[in-house]
């Protein structure tokens, strides 16, 4: 496969070897049934490998179909639930990059890990399925949120940005538009500005406005064919647009997300709210920290709603914090840096 690369000595990426030392030592083997899918698996020069035993400070040998790992037991059995759910993912067809294993070793620690992707499981596996990709959870949380899409009728998802709250919202509405289950995909966001102006921008109305709307146009063309998605907005399926165009409809047989929620005024939330129609679900999405309208969480159509409605039924409230961001694995650390005790 090629010489494999050296593990990290940067003690920011290590961990600190001082506690192992002390720790319980264990070693495991496990084996997989399909060569075929080893060098995905293992990645180019074992870089999947290297990157589970930087993270976890073990040990890892691959021979053949066969994979020995040692070190601490609580890090040997964590790097065995990961190596066998990134296992499970390829076999049934997805994709594997850094990204997503940094998301299975984050949630080795979590009693959700196991049985996520595997087929042994009873229940059916988590995931959404869309035209372009299959969307799995990379988080404890988004296992509850996605299984929240699914069950409630109007879902609150608050957290930082990099958490998924409305990339997995636009996937779930795609996959219900595709399948039948709603006739329409309504994607609306409010039209505040953060530190620049609106006036300042080139255009007519919709030139001003698109640009804040950009993010659900980008989400929705990760799950669908860019013409799809052109043949669809321009047949009234799928429909983008400002809050305020949301004023005196009912929105019914719909699939409805509101993106960052946290800048709607309280009588704006009340508005949205109240155009719920039969068979649809709504998604409201925000990050109660990141508030751009006047007078801050005072103010804030979100933050007001959720104190009113949670746990009221037919309501779920998801929360999701920086150790639950996808991206970039410094994105969480950005994060965790702005919310802490001196923000």
């Amino acid at each position: 496969m090629g010489r494999r690369p050296t593990r990290a000595a940067d003690p920011a990426i290590s961990p600190d070897p001082t506690p192992f030392r002390e720790a319980r030592r264990a070693q495991t083997e496990i084996s997989f049934e399909n060569q075929s899918l080893l060098g995905a698996l293992f990645g180019q020069f074992d870089a999947n490998l290297v990157q589970v035993e930087n993270r976890l400070g073990v040990f890892i040998h691959a021979r053949g179909d066969r994979i020995m790992i040692e070190g601490p037991e609580d890090a040997v059995a964590r790097a065995r639930d990961t190596l066998t759910t990134m296992y499970d993912r390829l076999a049934m067809g997805q994709d594997l990059d850094a990204g997503a294993i940094e998301s299975l070793i984050a949630m080795s620690n979590e009693p959700t890990l196991e049985g996520i992707i595997s087929g042994e499981r009873e229940e059916p596996p988590i995931m959404i399925r869309t035209r372009r990709k299959t969307i799995v959870p990379r988080s404890a949380t988004q296992i509850t949120y996605m299984r929240s899409l699914v069950r409630d009728d109007i879902i609150f998802a608050l957290g930082p940005a990099g958490t998924g709250k409305t990339y997995i919202a636009v996937a779930q509405a795609v996959s219900q538009l595709i399948s039948g289950s709603v006739q329409r995909l309504i994607l609306s966001r409010p039209a505040v500005e953060a530190g620049e102006k609106l006036g300042f921008l080139p255009g007519d109305m919709k030139d001003k406005v698109d640009p804040y709307l950009r993010p659900l146009y980008d989400a929705l063309n990760d799950c669908m064919p860019p013409e799809q998605v052109e043949r669809r907005i321009a047949s009234g399926e799928i429909e983008i647009a400002p809050i305020a165009f949301m004023r005196g409809r009912t929105l019914a047989d719909a699939f409805v997300i509101l993106d960052e929620a946290q800048n709607t005024t309280k009588e704006q939330m009340k508005m949205f709210l109240t155009r719920f129609g039969q068979n649809s679900r709504m998604v409201v999405c925000g990050d109660p920290r990141q508030i751009d309208i006047p007078g801050g969480e005072r103010m804030s159509g979100l933050a007001d709603a959720v104190s009113k409605l949670e746990g009221i039924e037919g309501f779920g409230t998801i929360r999701f914090t920086a150790a639950d961001v996808v991206r970039h694995p410094i994105v969480g650390r950005i994060v965790e840096a702005y919310e802490g005790p001196d923000a």
